[in-house]
């Protein structure tokens, strides 16, 4: 996401949102993120699969499987993925280039978590910006030299 917004004192800010594909140093929340990288997801992965493989391999073409089961068993495999998913950190941002020496360039970054909490994030920092010429100094976003 990512908008222009016009501050009250004439500046421009640009305020964007990005996901983040990795823990940033700065989240101070512990995950079950315990050893690093895409290892431990991708062999279980595999694993999942080759049991669904199995499952459906060796199931006699006699019995019937109710699609309720089908459908139980895709949201109990899907539930964890989507929920890390949803979960994932994002960085909100804000940075004006800056018109003058009075005004000078601006940065201002925060995190955050999840898709809902960033957008509503930043249209909050858009407001502020918008009042009062820049970002809350009490919400996540911080200034950076």
């Amino acid at each position: 996401m990512n908008r222009v917004v016009r501050g009250s004192d004439g500046r421009m800010w640009n305020v964007r949102t990005n996901i983040e594909w990795s823990n940033p140093i700065d989240v101070d929340e512990w995950e079950h993120d315990i050893s690093g990288g895409p290892g431990p997801g991708v062999a279980m992965g595999v694993i999942l699969l080759l049991l669904f493989v199995g499952f459906v391999v060796w199931t006699p073409s006699s019995v019937y499987v109710p699609i309720q089961l089908v459908v139980a068993l895709a949201l109990i495999v899907l539930f964890f993925p989507l929920r890390w998913l949803v979960r994932r950190p994002w960085t909100v941002l804000a940075e004006t280039p800056g018109d003058s020496d009075e005004r000078p360039p601006e940065r201002w970054v925060g995190v955050v978590r999840g898709f809902v909490t960033a957008r509503q994030r930043a249209g909050r920092v858009a407001r502020d910006i918008e009042v009062y010429s820049e970002p809350d100094m009490n919400g996540p976003l911080q200034p950076v030299a």
